[in-house]
């Protein structure tokens, strides 16, 4: 089976959605293709659901701090099991209302994991897509660590399906994702480490704010262990042992559950750019300013899969599909400005910058 478009849009996250309804709209035929549920990472993975874990964190915390201050009934605390319900009414009907919006504005949705087979071509499930251009925006994945026992650590999408909170957990990395879900995990009651590499997490950010942010983790009672470099993972019994080297020595440290914050790769490895000329690099799809390919003009890239210097963060992969759709409908004349783009860690109290660092 062949089916030819005008554009072929690979992923259905921010990026993806931006362009392909832009496209459409501008009476392009388009088809998506992705092989997970349509909506992305955030919607799906990411930072939607997070959110909703986020609000009750707040919510648990907010009630401590105001006994005394007006406030006389018993803390709040957290049920797990209730939250992670409530947090899946936001995330599970999203995939088939992402297909039905899809549908109704005209474009064709595939599901399957796509590989081209030529310069502007892909296959998916057995079909050929043939369009005159193609937008590669297939988002992360988590990076591989490459230690033994690897296969042990949880992801943060599985994390965000944990039907019970485990007892303990060891985050490994102290990014975004590290902290965020360690201040959840802490306020629901688990018992929790951050093992990070570096001499200081979140480096990306102010240290005078993150030394505020760091005693106040430690005041919830999580352990954040600097300059710890984890080497391997084994499974003893119900427990995980993290074996890692800290300052000079090895140390063991032992966790119910080891969840992956040690960053994230893009996603287009068995995509086979190599048959349809598509250079790229470890950060992604090697690109020009205007977000085409360095090496095949017929293919752009948006969000987490392209090499461009933007954070991966959601705004940016949003603002990435605006510019590949006006690139694509009207020749190349837009190239994205990072410059004033805020980021957040959704922590309790959050962590904020925008522009330049002292350091810079």
């Amino acid at each position: 089976m062949t089916t030819t478009v005008d554009v072929i849009v690979l992923g259905t996250g921010s990026a993806a959605q931006t362009v392909a309804y832009a496209c459409r709209e501008a009476g392009r035929s388009v088809a998506v293709i992705d092989s997970r549920p349509f909506g992305g990472t955030c919607q799906l993975r990411g930072c939607d659901p997070k959110k909703v874990l986020v609000g009750i964190s707040e919510l648990a915390d907010w009630s401590r701090r105001m006994q005394g201050k007006g406030v006389t009934a018993p803390a709040l605390s957290i049920t797990w099991p209730d939250l992670i319900r409530f947090k899946r009414t936001f995330t599970d009907p999203a995939p088939e209302q992402n297909e039905q919006s899809f549908a109704q504005a005209g474009i064709i949705a595939r599901h399957g994991r796509a590989r081209f087979v030529d310069r502007t071509s892909v296959q998916v499930e057995g079909e050929t897509v043939i369009g005159r251009q193609v937008v590669i925006a297939t988002g992360a994945r988590h990076a591989p660590l490459g230690i033994p026992g690897e296969e042990h650590l949880t992801t943060s999408t599985q994390f965000l399906e944990l039907d019970e909170l485990p007892r303990s957990i060891a985050f490994v990395g102290g990014g975004y994702i590290g902290f965020e879900f360690a201040h959840i995990a802490a306020r629901a009651g688990a018992r929790v480490q951050v093992l990070h590499r570096g001499s200081r997490p979140l480096k990306q950010f102010d240290p005078d704010l993150v030394a505020t942010l760091l005693q106040a983790t430690e005041e919830l009672g999580v352990a954040v262990r600097s300059q710890t470099q984890v080497m391997a993972i084994e499974r003893q019994a119900a427990r995980l042992l993290v074996h890692a080297g800290a300052a000079g020595q090895q140390q063991t440290f032992e966790a119910d559950l080891v969840v992956h914050a040690a960053g994230r790769v893009p996603e287009i490895d068995d995509l086979d750019l190599e048959v349809a000329g598509v250079a790229y690099e470890k950060d992604g799809v090697s690109v020009t300013d205007y977000l085409q390919s360095v090496s095949n003009p017929a293919v752009y890239a948006a969000g987490d899969a392209v090499a461009s210097g933007g954070f991966p963060l959601t705004p940016v992969a949003g603002m990435q599909g605006g510019i590949v759709a006006g690139n694509l409908l009207e020749g190349n004349h837009r190239t994205p400005n990072y410059a004033g783009i805020p980021s957040v860690v959704f922590t309790t109290p959050p962590l904020a910058r925008v522009g330049l660092s002292e350091e810079a």
